[in-house]
C-alpha cells in the first residue's frame, strides 16, 4: 500500500468497501486515513450543490468528512475501520 508511514505495515490487514471498491487498510486506521492512503481524497459531496469535499480538520470538529457506514452517517476522521464494513460517500449524489 502506498502512502503509509514506514514501520506501521505490521498491523493486521482490514478490508472494507468504499463506493463498491475494495479498500485495504490496517487495524487502527480511521476511515479517513485509510481512504487517503488509498488515494481517495474526496469522501463526500456537499449537501447543497454536490461539490466534492474531503477531510478538513481531521479531529471530529467539522462535518466535511461525513460518510455513510452500513447505513449510518459518521465522521470518517473519528471512525475506525472494521473488516467488511460498507462505506459510501456522504452528501448529495
Amino acid at each position: 500500500m502506498s502512502g503509509r508511514i514506514a514501520g506501521l505495515g505490521d498491523r493486521e490487514l482490514v478490508v472494507f468497501t468504499f463506493d463498491d471498491q475494495e479498500v485495504n487498510a490496517r487495524q487502527g486506521d480511521t476511515i479517513a486515513m485509510a481512504l487517503w492512503a488509498h488515494g481517495q481524497v474526496t469522501v463526500r459531496n456537499s449537501s447543497s450543490e454536490g461539490q466534492p469535499r474531503g477531510v478538513l480538520c481531521n479531529m471530529g470538529i467539522c462535518y466535511d468528512c461525513l460518510v455513510v457506514v452500513d447505513g449510518v452517517t459518521v465522521r470518517s476522521c473519528t471512525t475506525l475501520v472494521k473488516p467488511g464494513m460498507t462505506v459510501g460517500r456522504g452528501g448529495k449524489s
